[in-house]
């Protein structure tokens, strides 16, 4: 019963082991299902199920009914033409990573986003090209093509004699794109959305920051216009940076300023539209008006002739016929594909979550992981390349008032437009100008360094993710990178729990609460009991630690207390045989002043008998073993008689971890330290049963439901003398049957009847006659 009374509230319930709880209360019986129920009802079918199916198959079912076409139709109309010429920009500078032809980046801008209206959940991503991942098919692009000056034998006996080196790399790119399209759909399928979950946020930004100091490094040879040999091992960075240095003299003065004009003033309008963006209609479309001067610029001023400058050069318009993957291709990069697939969904699945929140419509992972898989596999088969989204394309889509995908699909026409009919107008263009471009984009990656401070602050183990992850993805690569990122993420994990924070608690307030013994003055410990927490699941890593801290916190080692009992018993009984230690009716007398035992002998003692419980049943009396024992029999003296194990953080428990703790449990108990483990839930127990777990020494009834039943229980047991709480506080506190004094002695109500003590004169040995 609880009885409110005022801000306070008063309990009157019996103290509960877990086996009193369970008589008291019947648990009730449930069925819990089998992989088998659960397979009846995945292929089960129902009218209602396969109307579920389809609409969770095509989202675009249940959303497209309810469109409010006079609401919302000319907010998406002026959405998509926002975000469709950002595309076209985008596709072209982003190809650059992939190291193929610009041209080819607009297949990669309108392919997923056709297929992305019809199956996606989020209304407000723009699917297409993003850097991290064109990034990332790069450098396997480059390591599977020859370059200017070597040959593949890998890629040449997959491709005809007369293709070029940018058709092969088309080629890899493509293939590349349709297996991780696959990946992300049997992924899908599979129910397997869950996997992103393994990427938190600190690997994330350390990822991506580390994929933008990639793609500046990666755009500096057409910023320079330098020709720099591809790498893709690790330190490939490093490689680059010096291949660009030491060529710094051959570098095209024209190229160079173009790019950093474009670059500041691309700088400086992204800045006005973020601070301004609550006055501004739609953001400034800057991209698109520096495209457009520039591409006149070159063409009115020729300045491919005049100034040697690299350009786009001739794009064919219309489309290529879908390409046949490379076997070859697949068998080479599988585990690369793997980790495309985890990234862009990763990124594209965190954008989505950011929208479905603030618009608050839900999204399905597994369906995006779907709508991904047949997006990159569509885009793939036309020469496109891999697909996520982009954060600064998305914004454009939202920021520019986009409701649904309609604006999504209103941007690929955009798109489609200039790949049939206007793209011949951008052939003039600089490459150093996508660069600049491609650059621009990355301002919001690049300021993700402002993460390592907050993180300091926050939590040290994720500001060391963020670091550790940024050195990897940068000296290693992207796909090594993030592979080491991951098991290392992982590994701190296996840390935490592995080194926990184990604690000594205390009575805090004279009430059921108990918290670190060392976080506050004026605490209550009652006399020989010790409470000890374990916030973490105890697992073969860390039971050897959870060993030591328990030991640290008792102040003894159980199992060295119980050898050194054993071998006192051992000369107790040689006293008692040879007549030195005689039983009295008024006690016990000692004949001798000394006794030597042979050492040589007891340290042949086989040691497992000295690990056996403590058995006195042959002897008319009762050691006390905190008594002075006679002549040289020296046992160590212990002031613990009850140990509590706070298990209500503990999770699981593995079965070499079981052994452990019941090894642990052993050398207590066979101390003469009762034992009690608290907060556990009933599967934690079921489970130590069907293990079994429990014997003649550890038994069940061990477990209490709280701290506070356990040591209620311990005080109902013991003859209380004496405590250790602070003299100076004077409040009385109850505990069910008990009183706590205020000089901190605590007394039983019930006087209970005291056995008779004898002392051995000759020795001062402390015996409790057994009756």
């Amino acid at each position: 019963m609880i009885e409110p009374i005022g801000n306070q509230y008063v309990v009157a319930r019996p103290v509960y082991s877990a086996n009193a709880f369970g008589e008291e209360h019947k648990k009730k019986e449930r069925h819990h299902k089998t992989p088998l129920d659960h397979l009846k009802k995945l292929c089960s079918c129902s009218a209602q199920k396969a109307k579920n199916i389809a609409f969770s198959l095509f989202p675009i079912a249940s959303w497209l009914p309810a469109y409010r076409i006079k609401e919302w139709l000319l907010s998406d109309i002026v959405s998509g033409i926002s975000t469709g010429l950002v595309a076209v920009l985008q596709g072209l500078a982003f190809a650059l990573l992939v190291t193929i032809p610009p041209g080819y980046g607009l297949y990669a801008a309108f392919f997923p986003v056709i297929i992305y209206f019809f199956l996606g959940t989020s209304r407000h991503i723009s699917v297409g090209p993003f850097p991290v991942l064109s990034m990332m098919v790069g450098a396997i692009v480059v390591r599977l093509t020859p370059t200017d000056n070597t040959a593949d034998s890998t890629i040449a006996n997959n491709v005809t004699n007369d293709s070029s080196i940018d058709e092969q790399k088309v080629m890899v790119a493509a293939t590349v794109t349709i297996l991780s399209g696959i990946i992300q759909l049997l992924m899908g399928v599979l129910r397997l959305g869950f996997v992103v979950l393994y990427l938190s946020e600190s690997l994330i930004s350390g990822f991506t920051t580390a994929a933008a100091i990639h793609v500046l490094v990666s755009q500096l040879k057409f910023m320079f216009q330098l020709t720099v040999p591809a790498h893709t091992d690790p330190f490939s960075l490093f490689k680059v940076l010096e291949s660009v240095f030491s060529q710094i003299e051959k570098t095209n003065i024209a190229d160079l300023v173009t790019s950093l004009i474009i670059l500041l003033v691309v700088f400086v309008v992204k800045e006005i539209n973020q601070r301004f963006k609550a006055k501004l209609p739609v953001p400034i479309p800057i991209e698109l008006i520096v495209t457009v001067i520039a591409a006149g610029v070159s063409y009115g001023f020729d300045f491919k002739t005049r100034f040697n400058v690299a350009v786009i050069g001739e794009m064919k318009p219309g489309f290529q016929a879908p390409i046949t993957p490379s076997r070859q291709t697949f068998q080479d990069t599988i585990g690369d594909c793997f980790g495309v697939a985890v990234v862009g969904f990763a990124v594209a699945f965190s954008v989505a979550s950011v929208y479905s929140l603030k618009y608050d419509y839900p999204i399905d992972g597994n369906q995006e992981l779907i709508a991904l898989g047949v997006s990159n596999i569509f885009g793939g088969s036309f020469r496109g390349f891999a697909a996520s989204t982009a954060l600064s394309r998305s914004g454009v889509q939202e920021s520019t008032g986009g409701k649904t995908q309609i604006a999504g699909l209103i941007s690929a026409i955009i798109v489609l437009i200039v790949i049939v009919a206007i793209g011949f107008l951008l052939e003039p263009l600089q490459k150093s100008v996508l660069a600049a471009l491609a650059l621009g984009n990355l301002k919001g990656m690049l300021m993700q360094f402002a993460e390592i401070r907050r993180l300091w602050r926050k939590d040290k183990y994720d500001c060391l993710i963020w670091v550790m992850t940024f050195i990897f993805a940068v000296v290693l690569g992207l796909g090594l990178g993030l592979a080491a990122s991951v098991a290392f993420q992982l590994l701190t994990i296996v840390f935490r729990t592995q080194f926990p924070k184990c604690s000594t608690l205390a009575n805090v307030g004279r009430s059921n609460i108990y918290k670190n013994r060392k976080d506050y003055s004026e605490v209550y410990e009652p006399e020989g009991v010790k409470i000890f927490r374990c916030p973490s699941p105890i697992y073969f890593a860390n039971i050897s630690f959870f060993k030591q801290k328990l030991i640290d916190a008792i102040g003894f080692r159980p199992l060295r207390i119980l050898r050194k009992r054993n071998k006192a018993l051992k000369k107790i009984r040689k006293l008692q045989k040879k007549g030195l230690l005689q039983v009295t009716p008024k006690g016990f007398i000692c004949t001798v002043d000394g006794f030597k035992d042979s050492d040589e002998e007891l340290d042949n003692d086989k040691i497992e008998e000295l690990d056996q419980p403590i058995n006195t049943t042959d002897l008319p009396f009762q050691i006390d073993w905190n008594a002075n024992l006679p002549l040289n029999i020296a046992v160590p003296k212990i002031n613990l008689h009850s140990l509590i194990l706070d298990f209500s953080a503990v999770s699981f428990l593995d079965v070499s971890s079981m052994r452990g703790l019941k090894t642990i449990l052993q050398e207590f108990i066979r101390i003469q330290v009762d034992v009690y483990i608290v907060g556990t839930d009933d599967d934690f127990i079921e489970k130590l049963t069907r293990c079994e777990f429990f014997d003649d020494e550890v038994k069940d009834s061990i477990f209490f439901l709280t701290i506070h039943d356990a040591v209620l229980h311990i005080l109902m047991k013991k003859d209380y003398s004496t405590s250790k709480f602070n003299p100076s506080q004077e409040v009385e506190a109850k505990f069910d049957d008990f009183t706590i004094n205020t000089d901190g002695g605590l007394r039983n109500r019930e006087c209970q009847t005291a056995l008779p003590e004898t002392l051995c004169p000759a020795a001062g040995l402390r015996i409790v006659t057994k009756f």
